[in-house]
C-alpha cells in the first residue's frame, strides 16, 4: 500500500481518489472548496490538507484530477503548490485534460526538482469514474510509467503509455475530435427519424448491432430522444477540449473540418443555455432549428 495525495474532487477526481481508499492506500486530499474534502474524509477516511503543498508532503504519488491549464498550474507550482511538498523521487500523475504546453512545462519543472511526472488524461466520464473503468491515456518516462500504473488500477480498466510525456495529452485530442462527429452523427439521425415519423428507439435497436453503432450510441440514445442531458461530460468543458484540439492542429498541421464546425455547434448550444448540459445536447440544436 502507497501514501497518496489526491488533489480536486470534481465528478470525476471524487470517486477516483475513493477507490484508491478502498484499495488501501493512505489518502489525503485537496479541493479548492474544503468543504468537498470534509465530505470526501467523512465517506472514506483518509485525511484532507488546505493546501496542495501539504497534501503533496510524504505522498510516493500525487494524481491531479481539475478543470484546465490555469488551475493545473496552480494545484503543481508555487510556494503551496504539490511540487513543492513532494520529495525527489515522488511522481506526480495528472488526470487533467489540458494542452500539451502546459504538460510540457510541468514535467520540465518536474524534472528540474527530481521528480516523475505523467500526463495521463482519462475517458469514460463520471460513469466510468465511479464505477473504476476508465480508460486512461498516459505519456511520460517508461520507467516512471511503470511504478505508477499500479496506482491507476484502482479506478482504470484500460491503460497504456502512448510514448514520451504529452503523448497521454495528444492521445485525448484524438478521443475528443472522435467524440465530436460521432455525437453529431447520431444527433442528426436521431433528428432525421423523429421528422421522418419513425420511432427513434426502434430505429436504434435495428442498427446498433450493424457499422452503425457506438457507445455514444448505446449510452445516448435514450436520453436525448427524452430531451434529457444531464448524463454526461458538460458542453463547456467540451469546447475547452475541443479549443485544445484546434489550437494543436493549428500548430501540427493537421486539418480538422468537421471538428472545428462541431465546435460552433456546441457554441449555438452554450447560447441556448445548455453549458452544463452534457455534450449529448447537440439534438437540441438540431430541433430547436425547427
Amino acid at each position: 500500500m502507497a501514501k497518496l495525495a489526491f488533489l480536486g474532487l470534481g465528478v470525476m477526481g471524487y470517486p477516483m481518489a475513493g477507490h484508491l481508499a478502498a484499495k488501501g492506500h493512505e489518502v489525503c486530499v485537496y479541493n479548492r472548496t474544503s468543504a468537498k474534502a470534509d465530505a470526501w474524509v467523512k465517506e472514506h477516511g483518509g485525511t484532507s490538507a488546505p493546501t496542495p503543498r501539504e497534501a503533496a508532503q510524504g505522498a510516493e504519488f500525487v494524481m491531479t484530477c481539475v478543470g484546465n491549464d490555469d488551475d493545473l498550474r496552480a494545484v503543481c507550482t508555487g510556494l503551496d503548490g504539490a511540487f513543492a511538498g513532494m520529495a525527489a523521487g515522488a511522481t506526480l500523475v495528472d488526470h487533467t485534460t489540458v494542452s500539451a504546453a502546459v504538460t510540457a512545462e510541468l514535467y520540465a519543472a518536474a524534472k528540474e526538482a527530481g521528480l516523475g511526472f505523467v500526463d495521463a488524461p482519462v475517458s469514460g466520464g463520471q460513469a466510468g469514474a465511479e464505477n473504476g473503468v476508465l480508460s486512461i491515456m498516459c505519456g511520460g518516462d517508461a520507467e516512471v510509467y511503470d511504478k505508477a500504473e499500479p496506482m491507476m488500477q484502482a479506478y482504470g480498466k484500460s491503460i497504456k503509455r502512448l510514448g514520451e510525456s504529452g503523448s497521454g495529452q495528444l492521445t485525448k485530442m484524438v478521443n475528443q475530435i472522435c467524440i465530436a462527429g460521432l455525437v453529431q452523427g447520431l444527433a442528426e439521425g436521431l433528428h432525421f427519424a423523429q421528422k421522418a415519423g419513425l420511432d427513434g428507439r426502434a430505429v436504434i435497436e435495428v442498427i446498433q448491432g450493424g457499422a452503425a453503432g457506438s457507445w455514444q450510441m448505446a449510452n445516448r440514445h435514450e436520453t436525448m430522444l427524452d430531451d434529457k442531458f444531464d448524463y454526461g461530460f458538460a458542453v463547456d468543458w467540451m469546447r475547452k477540449d475541443l479549443g485544445i484540439c484546434l489550437a494543436t492542429a493549428n500548430e501540427n498541421g493537421a486539418s480538422l473540418p468537421v471538428t472545428a464546425l462541431v465546435d460552433q455547434f456546441y457554441k449555438d448550444v452554450q447560447k441556448l443555455g445548455g453549458g452544463r448540459w452534457d455534450t449529448s445536447s447537440l439534438i437540441k440544436r438540431l430541433n430547436a432549428m425547427g
